[in-house]
């Protein structure tokens, strides 16, 4: 019996021991196993898109505050407005801590709407954080006569849009059916620069650009030379460029509709969520965490992604994961109509 005891006492020491071992040893076992091994960044974008630019970047800095600073490699994986990279992080990559993914913000609310994208649970994948946040406005040509918000309701105009579930689309299509706006959407376009194009040609008269769309490259000229206006910011507090533009909270008062409003606007403040798969270890988990809070404070890193044009606004993970539990906290009436915004015409 005494041997016994012993041999437990013993055992329970031993359990002690390796516990704290593995404490004070916290920062090299993660740089064990990194050491040597392969980062894969899962990239839901084609090579040479933003998200793509993005994520190289990032990923230049991001290995070195991981410790065993492991080599990083990119790996685009496209469709389904990155569904097919969302689905593929939660069920067919690793789940070791070598593989990141770098996913779309409407990854975050697609699954809640379309049953066919099942596949991918945002609630069950670990956040590492968004490296910036996203600002949509409504602009469009003067020659239209629609040069202000208030046009909106009394004039018919056409807006380009992208694919039919973008945000280009549904954001328009939400004002039609809760402003009241006479906006004919014509989607099919293949990008910024199509739309723009049309919009020079008057085969349409506007479309909803992202804030950072409006301060590069052709929007800029056009909106010196007085050639295109910005009517309306598309949120609930116009941002620093254009202070002076009317928000949605001036027009969107009913509590349901702002609701329904929110599904697609909250997913703005991760504009470009990163996450590990769900089962990832938790000292793994913890320092690619860390890894992201040195990459995103490094003053470098800001500076270089500033230079490439995408400055950096960013939030952590427990932060992406607040916006997802206030998304699949939005009641079934609000998400219904959602559904039909996007489903019913297609």
């Amino acid at each position: 019996m005494k041997f016994r005891t012993a041999i437990r006492a013993c055992a329970a020491l031993l359990g002690i021991a390796a516990m704290a071992m593995t404490g004070s040893a916290f920062g090299q076992s993660v740089e064990n196993f990194y050491h040597g091994k392969t980062l894969t960044l899962v990239v839901s974008a084609d090579a040479g898109t933003p998200t793509d630019i993005i994520a190289r970047q990032f990923a230049r800095f991001f290995v070195n505050y991981i410790p065993g600073k492991p080599r990083a490699v990119v790996m685009n994986v496209v469709g389904a407005g990155g569904m097919v990279a969302a689905a593929s992080l939660q069920s067919r990559q690793p789940n070791d801590g070598t593989v990141i993914g770098f996913l779309q913000r409407n990854n975050l609310y697609i699954p809640l709407l379309d049953p066919r994208q099942n596949r991918f649970d945002p609630r069950q994948v670990r956040w590492l954080g968004s490296l910036n946040k996203v600002e949509y406005a409504l602009v469009s040509m003067t020659r239209s006569g629609v040069t202000t918000a208030d046009d909106l309701t009394k004039k018919k105009m056409y807006i380009g849009a992208t694919g039919f579930a973008n945000e280009d689309r549904t954001l328009p299509a939400l004002l039609d059916e809760y402003l009241g706006a006479k906006m004919s959407i014509v989607p099919g376009y293949t990008g910024r620069g199509e739309v723009y194009l049309a919009m020079q040609r008057g085969e349409v008269d506007g479309w909803a650009s992202t804030i950072d769309g409006l301060q590069q490259g052709e929007p800029v000229r056009m909106l010196a030379n007085g050639k295109m206006k910005v009517l309306l910011h598309l949120g609930w507090k116009s941002p620093a460029p254009f202070q002076d533009v009317p928000n949605l909270s001036a027009y969107i008062t009913s509590p349901d509709v702002k609701e329904l409003f929110n599904l697609f606007l909250l997913p703005f403040q991760a504009g470009r969520p990163i996450a590990v798969p769900k089962d990832v270890p938790q000292d793994r988990l913890d320092a690619l965490r860390t890894a992201f809070a040195k990459t995103i404070a490094d003053p470098e890193f800001i500076a270089a992604m500033t230079h490439s044009g995408f400055p950096i606004d960013p939030i952590d993970g427990s932060a992406v994961e607040k916006i997802v539990s206030r998304l699949y906290a939005t009641p079934e009436p609000q998400l219904e109509s959602a559904r039909k915004l996007i489903f019913s015409s297609r």
